[in-house]
């Protein structure tokens, strides 16, 4: 009896409180903080026991690992669920009457947001703090600029849409990581290591060129709803994607280059 009182007290505090629609994006934020601790903490005990070139990493190349294996945890979780709102769900389907695209939001969407903001202050903070040894001032700059735009969506409800559609980017971090991975494991000779070249020079061409043409296309066909958004937003809506692009496209060059020279080693 006991033991179901305070079950059903649970139930109350969780349904009222930590998913009551006004306290879901501070619960979501804090719950994406824990996440990537407790992730961090995971990934640092199993590959202190399994993996044997991490031991022989340095301090600050152990924290890399760690925070790499965060970021990959977070780009599955994100991407998969943007994807799902993006072309799964019906919430921003234009067959959908209820609102218009960029005010549309559910709890869901809202809550699945947070988690990413929670991500971008955890990853930012370290990257900030150990400067630069996890990313010099183009990784700073990429991530304020995407987590303003997450947390201005998600506390607003406005342009989740298009947030998402950026989001789905992150399919391309795991790849990324996996090269560092393999790097560190002393197998940047080995066919893995070519494979993952060319994945993430597909990747990259789709999730983060191809798909972002597709996202300026369609705040084109809904230029008229874009503009019912607040200035702020509005200018999110152009000026985030555009920094983003813009930094996609100098990246996607030395991607091109390092394939080519991976390419040339092989001949």
């Amino acid at each position: 009896m006991a033991f179901k009182s305070y079950q059903n007290q649970a139930k109350v505090l969780v349904k009222d409180y930590l998913l009551a629609d006004p306290f879901i994006p501070y619960t979501s934020i804090l719950g994406g903080l824990f996440a990537c601790k407790m992730v961090y903490d995971l990934i640092q005990l199993i590959s202190a026991f399994s993996c044997k070139s991490y031991t022989s990493l340095t301090k600050m190349q152990r924290i890399e690992w760690n925070n790499r294996g965060i970021s990959s945890v977070h780009a599955i979780f994100i991407a998969s669920m943007s994807l799902y709102f993006v072309f799964g769900s019906d919430l921003f389907s234009d067959q959908h009457l209820d609102g218009l695209i960029t005010f549309r939001s559910s709890p869901l969407s809202t809550f699945t947001l947070g988690v990413s903001v929670g991500y971008f202050l955890a990853d930012l903070g370290m990257i900030c703090w150990l400067y630069p040894s996890l990313g010099g001032l183009e990784y700073i700059i990429h991530h304020s600029l995407s987590g303003i735009a997450v947390a201005y969506a998600m506390f607003t409800g406005e342009g989740q849409l298009y947030t998402f559609m950026v989001l789905i980017s992150e399919v391309t971090t795991p790849e990324i990581n996996m090269r560092w991975y393999l790097d560190m494991a002393g197998l940047k000779r080995s066919n893995a290591y070519l494979i993952n070249g060319v994945v993430i020079f597909f990747a990259w061409l789709v999730a983060r060129i191809l798909l972002f043409i597709y996202l300026f296309y369609h705040v084109h066909l809904h230029y008229d709803q874009v503009t019912k958004m607040h200035t702020f937003g509005f200018l999110l809506v152009f000026s985030v994607p555009s920094a983003l692009a813009t930094m996609n496209l100098m990246w996607f060059g030395k991607i091109i280059k390092g394939l080519r020279k991976t390419l040339a080693k092989r001949q």
